[in-house]
């Protein structure tokens, strides 16, 4: 059923308008981005599906990404296999997630990190969080804690064998980077440091010191999960 069917309180449009959009829940913004239902679902009962907890062993199901964050994070590839969601629509959620992604990476450019580290989490977690193998990213910054940039640097299991120090360095010296904030992701949501999480950091740290590089903190982002090594008391 198209949105324009419903009765016009049930809206999920007219009541982002007439209330603002945090008065929606996820199901009903999802809604107003999908615009239609398909066969035998209105778009309000297809969007809760499609947020509902993963069953990928369920018969029958068009599909389901654990919450809205699964949801936006998921690959093309993922989302080409969900019945109902066509180029049109997929493209739409591609660009919602991107959009999310720029306007955080703004905010960091613009301030001190030092101050959002909720923000850095919550970027770190746009970028790694869905990823379904381990990676290694650096945020660049400058003399003020400013961004500069966020570079994937290695994937696969992590630790000192597979990830370069020398490499982040010279990637640090590129960006002229007063200080660097280290970032990876455990795909098993598992977020607290491992003991070869915590010797990578020492020996990252060290790496950097002799080009007078800070490492400012290290964040573990897993689905739905984040965690900053420096406010663990971890550095």
């Amino acid at each position: 059923m198209p949105l324009k069917d419903l009765p016009s309180d049930c809206q999920p449009r007219e009541k982002l308008l007439a209330k603002g959009a945090g008065a929606l829940s996820d199901a009903e913004l999802l809604a107003i981005v999908l615009r239609t239902g398909m066969a035998g679902k209105s778009v309000l009962q297809w969007a809760a599906e499609l947020l509902a907890p993963r069953q990928p062993d369920a018969p029958g199901s068009v599909g389901s990404f654990g919450g809205i964050n699964g949801l936006l994070q998921a690959s093309s590839a993922e989302l080409s296999q969900v019945k109902g969601l066509g180029p049109a629509k997929r493209a739409e959620l591609i660009a919602v997630l991107e959009l999310a992604r720029r306007a955080m990476a703004q905010q960091l450019q613009q301030r001190s990190l030092l101050d959002r580290a909720s923000t850095v989490k919550a970027y770190v977690q746009l970028h790694l969080a869905h990823k379904q193998h381990e990676v290694f990213a650096v945020l660049f910054l400058d003399s003020q804690h400013q961004l500069i940039a966020l570079e994937e640097l290695f994937r696969g299991t992590l630790g000192q064998a597979s990830v370069y120090p020398r490499e982040v360095v010279v990637r640090a010296l590129h960006h002229h980077s007063a200080a660097v904030i280290l970032a990876h992701n455990h795909p098993s949501g598992q977020v607290t440091p491992s003991q070869a999480d915590k010797q990578l950091t020492q020996s990252l740290q060290a790496a950097l010191s002799l080009v007078d590089v800070r490492v400012l903190d290290h964040i573990i982002v897993g689905p739905g999960a984040a965690l900053s090594m420096a406010e663990e008391g971890e550095m």
